[in-house]
């Protein structure tokens, strides 16, 4: 995927996620949508237990897959503007992004504030590189289903911190806690050194996150798992190529040799496919070339 062309509306979020490393989009969902969602969802909140484990934190309810527990997931993880930006962060480093995870999220009263990380720490390969090196590796989208304010958890972010990843801990005096409505989204990078907020009220803060990552990368939640054929087959085909029903370019995460998405039809075609980006395919031309020129010499 190369970098799509850079609209109006699209331009002053790129520019303060260049910036700051993060950036509010405000009122782009009708809230009529959010509180759909959250209701689809309140049984799951209700019956899921709580997280374990320090990263997580004891007081959180955290649940997957919620394309399979509501209509109203698609509308969000598909927004067209959170997709254009998505696409111009991510395209330069991919062929193809993908849906990386979807998760609901609860902070309860009391809960603490979580750990300070990157997201992106979950590969390897971000650590090991240079830390001024170019690449991003992912984009978080957060959905309130309530109001974030700083007193009930809203997600903490150090501005600036995509440019200093070498430091896993930054001074807490330089972070921000942003409040948000229902019907925003907060998108951060995931180089972005962020954390769940303490909740020191008396009623639960709710959202959902929606992440999306290069498309080569081994996703967080295995997308291809929580939506068998079966269910993806019901998908439009745009959301199943999101999913992970697509090859990545050159012929990365195929099925016998095809794209994944023929496991969606009747039959599984037999017979291997190329699926190459157009720098393979000049390379090969390029070396067909030069093998077509030596034999022509050794001909003479």
């Amino acid at each position: 995927m190369k970098q799509q062309h850079i609209g109006h509306a699209v331009a002053p979020h790129l520019d303060a996620l260049e910036s700051h490393g993060f950036c509010l989009v405000e009122n782009i969902i009708p809230t009529a949508m959010v509180e759909g969602l959250a209701s689809d969802l309140g049984d799951s909140f209700a019956a899921t237990p709580v997280s374990q484990g320090p990263f997580y934190g004891a007081d959180t309810v955290r649940f997957g897959g919620l394309l399979n527990r509501s209509p109203f997931a698609a509308l969000f993880i598909q927004h067209p503007l959170i997709l254009e930006i998505v696409g111009n962060i991510l395209g330069a480093w991919c062929d193809t992004i993908q849906l990386n995870l979807t998760q609901a999220i609860e902070i309860r009263p009391g809960a603490e504030q979580q750990v300070p990380h990157r997201d992106q720490d979950m590969w390897p390969v971000s650590r090991m590189l240079p830390s001024d090196h170019a690449a991003e590796y992912l984009v978080n989208v957060m959905w309130p289903f309530t109001p974030y304010r700083p007193e009930n958890g809203s997600t903490i972010l150090w501005p600036g911190s995509h440019r200093r990843q070498a430091e896993d801990l930054i001074d807490a005096e330089e972070a921000v806690s942003l409040e948000i409505m229902p019907g925003s989204a907060l998108l951060f990078l995931g180089s972005t050194l962020h954390c769940g907020g303490a909740n020191r009220t008396m009623a639960a803060r709710r959202g959902m996150i929606v992440s999306y990552s290069l498309g080569w990368l081994k996703p967080y939640e295995i997308q291809t798992l929580v939506y068998p054929p079966e269910i993806a087959k019901s998908l439009s085909p745009d959301l199943a190529r999101l999913i992970g029903y697509q090859v990545h370019r050159p012929n990365l995460g195929n099925v016998e040799g095809r794209c994944p998405s023929v496991l969606l039809g009747d039959e599984l075609a037999a017979g291997a496919i190329d699926a190459l980006a157009p720098e393979q395919i000049a390379l090969i031309e390029a070396f067909h070339a030069q093998l077509q020129a030596t034999n022509s010499q050794v001909s003479l």
